[in-house]
């Protein structure tokens, strides 16, 4: 067994990681732990059953492809017990970041005495545009890793506290300890910020990202769904989603849309988009979780960035 363990965002990075030739076993992190229902107890049975049955119902993810996909990778992980360090890929958007920290307190738990580094591309340049690992050269990958950062004790319970907080149903404590973060996990506290932004504004019922489809829609006049994911996707800031995840965003706010192709709003979605009318109790459902909180618990305000509890 080798002395590194290597644990990646995904599939795609893996690839380009094993072409990198440095040497360590490598395990593929194969979850989307942003969205749905988490608990804290990372790996637990409760876990899995819970990731499960919502990948199922959202995305008809079956029982097979879930456990050839990820419980067995997971397995494989749990398997890897004598590497002197571990080293954690993983990216500065909302995506990698949650699934980062829900690695953390597994490795906080299961892990203690190995040592952990991190590789965490974003701002590359001096330019403002964030980078995702893929998108870098082998030389960049190769010197990131080389000037990888040692993450100490504090940076790694830092890390389980945020994915504890992350896992509860207040995320109004979740929002003051982000800003305490002294930690090198750097874009941690950003790309929770963006996590808070997914509460429904007070203003229409609807979060940031929610608006933001409706305003691309009136601006851009997008002449297919497809053509308003990509829209989406090239303009998403922190939060890092796949093309599947606004596509999901899209089915939801299907009422609001007279059609997809065209891409065009009903007069209730324009009165929404402009904060002419409220379309909370349209939307609402109980079984839409962000991490441990229903996503309908809680009102984001803009004027303040508060969150407020109904």
């Amino acid at each position: 067994m080798a002395k590194t363990l290597h644990i990646t965002n995904g599939d795609n990075f893996t690839s380009v990681l094993k072409n990198l030739k440095i040497s360590g076993d490598i395990i593929t992190w194969r979850e989307m732990l942003c969205e749905g229902k988490t608990i804290n107890e990372v790996g637990s049975e409760s876990f899995w059953k819970q990731r499960y049955e919502y990948l199922h119902r959202a995305y008809k993810v079956t029982k097979d492809t879930f456990i050839n996909k990820t419980l067995k990778e997971y397995r494989n992980l749990c398997n890897q017990k004598n590497q002197e360090e571990i080293v954690l890929w993983f990216e500065y958007d909302l995506f990698c970041q949650v699934n980062m920290i829900a690695v953390l307190s597994w490795l906080k738990k299961h892990r203690p005495h190995a040592e952990i580094s991190l590789v965490c591309s974003g701002k590359e340049d001096d330019t403002e545009k964030l980078y995702g690992l893929s998108e870098l050269s082998k030389e960049k990958l190769k010197e990131l890793y080389n000037n990888r950062a040692v993450l100490n004790k504090d940076d790694v319970e830092y890390g389980d506290f945020i994915w504890q907080l992350y896992c509860e149903n207040n995320p109004i404590r979740l929002q003051n300890a982000i800003y305490q973060n002294d930690s090198q996990l750097s874009y941690l506290s950003k790309a929770m910020e963006s996590h808070l932004h997914r509460f429904p504004s007070l203003k229409n019922g609807l979060n940031e990202l929610e608006n933001k489809m409706l305003q691309k829609t009136i601006q851009n006049k997008p002449s297919t769904k497809e053509e308003m994911i990509v829209k989406m996707l090239k303009d998403q800031g922190v939060y890092g989603f796949g093309d599947i995840q606004y596509n999901k965003m899209a089915n939801n706010l299907r009422p609001l849309f007279r059609s997809f192709n065209p891409a065009k709003l009903t007069k209730t979605g324009l009165k929404v988009a402009k904060n002419i009318q409220n379309y909370y109790p349209n939307i609402r459902s109980d079984q839409e979780y962000l991490g441990g909180t229903p996503k309908y618990f809680f009102l984001f305000v803009e004027d303040g960035a508060q969150l407020l509890k109904l």
